[in-house]
């Protein structure tokens, strides 16, 4: 028993002792440069997989075990550690910054929400928009943090003004109930008046009914312990939960900064296809945009059906008559947003550098018509959408905020400096450098096997797949990274799965783009676990829901976007990219055995 004991606390310690041990026969016994770099892959995949390091510490690994292998050298390895990406993402960081900084987000979040209406459909889908804006340009996980203690605002009004609509009717029926104190009941969970409710029963009601009221009231919040006063009322905060982070993940697929998984593929495709240039901010939103709207309203359709039920005539009725409820939900949201006061000009700086910057990244190379960089023709591929997020960036550091003063000896204020945007302080502690280390560690484990000749290796020994529809292998790859995202990091999925899918595509002559669009999609889909990605956590922390209920919903939403995702892809996707043709700018893999 002790000997368990001692297992199960140093697990982590035996995992990562006994997994290269374990594999060490691999290079040992066929001492070859593929070998060397499978072996080197298993264990990064092993330990991201179950996370027995942090991830951006597995990261580093390759930059230890490629030149000890011989398969790169240190300096070769080191610089696949920062590329473009980081460059893109220090900008973008710069962006979130300033916007989180100075409220922006919130502001924008909240008069989406007001100008959708209270009816909890249109709220529902006014909240998902809000976030899937704002999820758009900054984290998947700040977005949530940032647009759920609103929501949860929104939630404890529609408790209370529940609390507040059942103690008026219970006066109507019964004079000598006190409104306050049964208010104080539901909301609180006192039990002062639970025992008289019990033995007295409440006319025009059966004993059915009261055993199913009390039963009700025995709802908690796992967290706060405050009861639901009704099902439906615990039924709407998870619905809310669930939207958010939902519409977080979603939002993420629409740009190519939107979340992790879409920078590193970006990279990742420029990187091994530098001949293609057809991976950009304009091209990826116009591909992606389409898929991210169908998903998001039927998603909307499905939380809504399957935790209130989706009442067409209820949500299109004429007259603007609002229940209690209502004015309740849409008052929170008010007084929410009056606290914010006017519009300050550092919002408005912020807003308008964003809106540049987007303009600039849609601008760059919009294939439609020659954009911004065709004014540099003798420096053709030079610039790139990281150019814009740097001049945008290297603004928000310039552009003066607000002007700092001391007070002097005889008691005046004086200006003696201003301060930015942002300072670097701020920018540091919004900068994910786990993940630009972890994307650095991807790309250099990308060139590893590439210089050591396993991607061709694998790109032969999977040609085979040639025989299958073209449909099924899309459709195989897609389910798998579906699947292996739920438990393991979206980032590190990708990463894992980019230099695996890229051969095969070469292999049996298909489009690369073909299998690695719908693969990044679905990458992001993970939506049935609450410790799948970070803002399934942040929303499941606040006590509302059961994994259950995040399984059962988040299957759905996966079938869906699975779905629309193979929709795309043979829709709009294929005449974008010419997806039918094997491209030029795509290496040939021959059939022939490799020594």
């Amino acid at each position: 028993m002790k000997l368990f004991s001692y297992i199960v606390i140093y697990r982590r310690l035996l995992l990562i002792v006994s997994t290269p041990l374990l594999l060490l026969p691999l290079p040992v016994i066929l001492h070859t440069k593929e070998a060397e770099c499978a072996y080197t892959l298993f264990v990064v995949a092993i330990f991201w997989l179950t996370e027995a390091l942090p991830l951006s510490v597995t990261a580093l690994l390759p930059g230890l075990m490629f030149p000890l292998f011989g398969i790169m050298p240190s300096k070769t390895v080191a610089s696949a550690y920062f590329k473009d990406f980081h460059l893109l993402l220090i900008g973008v960081i710069c962006l979130a910054t300033s916007i989180e900084k100075w409220n922006l987000h919130k502001r924008i979040a909240l008069k989406m929400v007001l100008m959708v209406g209270v009816n909890p459909a249109w709220l529902t889908l006014g909240f998902m928009s809000s976030t899937a804006f704002l999820s758009m340009w900054l984290s998947n996980t700040s977005t949530a943090a940032m647009v759920m203690p609103i929501v949860e605002a929104v939630a404890q009004q529609i408790i209370s003004a529940q609390a507040q609509v059942k103690a008026t009717q219970m006066t109507y029926c019964n004079g000598s109930i006190n409104p306050g104190l049964e208010m104080e009941e539901c909301v609180n969970g006192h039990e002062t008046n639970e025992n008289k409710e019990k033995t007295k029963p409440v006319p025009g009601h059966s004993d059915d009914a009261e055993n199913i009221s009390n039963k009700m009231k025995l709802r908690k919040n796992t967290v706060t312990g405050i009861k639901y006063p009704t099902k439906k009322d615990h039924m709407m905060c998870k619905l809310m939960c669930l939207c958010i982070t939902y519409s977080s993940t979603i939002g993420g697929l629409t740009t190519i900064t939107g979340t992790s998984t879409n920078l590193i593929f970006a990279e990742h495709f420029n990187s091994r296809y530098p001949g293609c240039r057809c991976i950009n901010f304009g091209s990826w939103f116009l591909l992606s945009f389409p898929a991210a709207i169908i998903i998001l309203l039927l998603s909307w359709i499905w939380l809504q059906w399957l935790f209130l039920g989706f009442d067409f005539k209820e949500m299109f009725k004429g007259g603007k008559t609002k229940t209690v409820e209502q004015k309740a939900y849409a008052e929170v949201i008010k007084q929410e947003y009056k606290k914010l006061g006017p519009i300050r000009y550092q919002e408005i700086i912020t807003l308008a550098l964003f809106i540049v910057m987007a303009l600039l990244w849609f601008s760059r190379d919009p294939g439609l018509f020659p954009g911004w960089s065709a004014l540099f023709p003798e420096y053709p591929g030079f610039a790139t959408d990281s150019t814009v997020a740097l001049l945008i960036g290297l603004l928000f550091f310039i552009i003066p905020a607000k002007k700092l003063t001391k007070t002097t000896p005889t008691g005046e204020i004086v200006a003696f400096d201003y301060s930015p945007l942002i300072t670097w302080k701020e920018f540091q502690s919004f900068m994910p450098w786990d993940i630009a280390i972890l994307v650095g560690g991807g790309f250099a484990l990308a060139d590893g096997c590439e210089a050591s000749g396993l991607s061709m290796w694998i790109g032969q020994k999977l040609s085979p797949l040639g025989s299958l529809p073209v449909w099924l292998i899309i459709l195989i790859s897609s389910l798998l990274v579906t699947s292996l995202t739920e438990v393991a990091s979206n980032a590190a999925t990708i990463t894992l799965l980019l230099p695996i899918l890229s051969p095969l595509a070469e292999a049996i002559h298909v489009n690369p783009l073909y299998i690695l669009i719908p693969s990044t999609l679905c990458t992001s889909f993970a939506f049935l676990l609450p410790v799948a990605n970070p803002s399934n956590a942040i929303v499941f922390s606040y006590g509302h829901l059961k994994v259950t209920d995040m399984v059962k919903a988040g299957l759905g939403v996966n079938i869906v976007g699975v779905a629309v995702v193979m929709l795309g892809t043979f829709t709009w996707i294929v005449p974008m990219f010419d997806l039918h043709t094997y491209p030029t700018w795509a290496p040939l893999i021959s059939n022939e055995t490799m020594p």
